[in-house]
């Protein structure tokens, strides 16, 4: 288990096809109040935008509401929680670790745990499958 604290900031930058992403990357301002507009959203579910999906690697921008538990997940591949905005409160091997915004945490593969939010809270997850490929030239 990994725990590390950073700042979070992407560029913000626009472009004429898309404003909530670009070459710079993700306008997550604009991406999350689109999410909290939603229907899912609304009906107080949570909501996934999946921001990559390729066979190495999955991201996905997620918003949870106050008050939701997520229990017991175990992931064959290893995962990793970066807070945007909010607190995820991990329940891992008998510890609680608290993140709040700017904080990330990278949990190994198989390893359980389970998470609550005391608070609106938004989070990446990446998911990595650890295989890396090599070319042979």
């Amino acid at each position: 288990m990994e725990i590390e604290t950073l700042k979070v900031e992407l560029p913000h930058t626009k472009n004429n096809s898309s404003s909530d992403y670009n070459s710079s990357g993700f306008n997550f301002t604009s991406l999350i109040a689109t999410m909290k507009q939603s229907y899912t959203w609304t009906n107080g579910e949570l909501n996934a935008l999946i921001l990559l999906n390729s066979p190495q690697k999955q991201i996905m921008l997620t918003a949870l509401h106050e008050g939701t538990e997520v229990k017991f997940f175990q992931s064959n591949d290893s995962v990793t929680f970066q807070i945007i905005e909010g607190e995820l409160r991990f329940h891992i091997r008998g510890d609680t670790v608290t993140l709040n915004e700017g904080q990330r945490i990278t949990l190994d593969e198989k390893i359980k745990y389970r998470f609550t939010t005391r608070e609106e809270t938004v989070f990446l997850l990446t998911i990595s499958n650890g295989i890396t490929n090599i070319a042979n030239n």
